[in-house]
């Protein structure tokens, strides 16, 4: 199988990259045999460049991102540059996989029946287009759990946390939660989920992390890119549900 190498945007705070390191496992256990490496764009290391060197072959690119804004379009095709190599499009999208890995997060921080308005937290970037894949994402859910949302930015657009908090009391939300559009904590997700409960927001759920459900779509992007590589194998199947 052609090697999975998995590209984290990086962080200075240590629970984020841990997080990453321990997808990566959970997806080399659904899938035995693949190779998965994984490096960081920025704030971290390895680079793509220093383990695509080192691979020395072929390699399927999996970006763990949830917008393709800056860093999909610009930063990681600029660091992937020269070497042999398929890069898959970023995880953000519709998918089922990641709806789950929402619902099931949140429904670990707080019942169905405790909550009757919704904030999607997110990153945030000042690329419109792709706010379009979060907005989406929280429409998606929302239909899913029949109750308002709003999406919050911790950076580069609006509303806040606690401006999305606000605007869902405005509809007549009393008693808002959190989800978490994120792979992992750190400063970002911080400043937007607190705000959201300085705001009286009155659960937060954990951002996407390690689970199974991520591992199923990082597979499947792996999958359609290796189209783009020759002599390749298609992840079939996993080895967990």
């Amino acid at each position: 199988m052609t090697p999975l190498l998995l590209v984290a945007h990086g962080s200075r705070d240590p629970r984020a990259n841990a997080t990453t390191r321990a997808l990566a496992r959970v997806v080399a256990a659904a899938r035995p045999g693949l190779d998965v490496r994984v490096c960081f764009l920025e704030l971290a290391l390895p680079s793509p460049a220093t383990v695509l060197s080192a691979l020395g072959e072929p390699t399927i690119v999996v970006p763990l991102l949830l917008t393709n804004a800056y860093h999909g379009r610009i930063d990681l095709p600029a660091q992937v540059a020269g070497f042999d190599v398929a890069v898959a499009a970023p995880l953000g999208g519709p998918s089922e996989h990641l709806l789950a890995g929402l619902r099931k997060r949140l429904d670990a921080a707080i019942g169905r029946d405790a909550y009757d308005g919704l904030v999607l937290a997110a990153a945030g970037t000042r690329m419109a287009d792709a706010r379009v894949v979060v907005e989406q994402a929280g429409a998606n859910l929302g239909a899913a759990l029949g109750v308002p949302v709003e999406v919050a930015y911790a950076a580069g657009a609006t509303p806040t946390g606690g401006e999305a908090v606000a605007a869902l009391r405005a509809r007549g939300a009393r008693r808002v939660a959190v989800a978490s559009y994120f792979l992992a904590c750190g400063r970002l997700f911080d400043l937007v989920t607190n705000s959201a409960v300085d705001a009286g927001a009155v659960a937060v759920a954990e951002p996407l992390g390690a689970s199974w459900d991520l591992a199923r779509l990082i597979l499947e992007r792996y999958e359609w890119a290796s189209t783009s590589l020759p002599n390749t194998s298609p992840v079939a199947s996993f080895s967990n549900a």
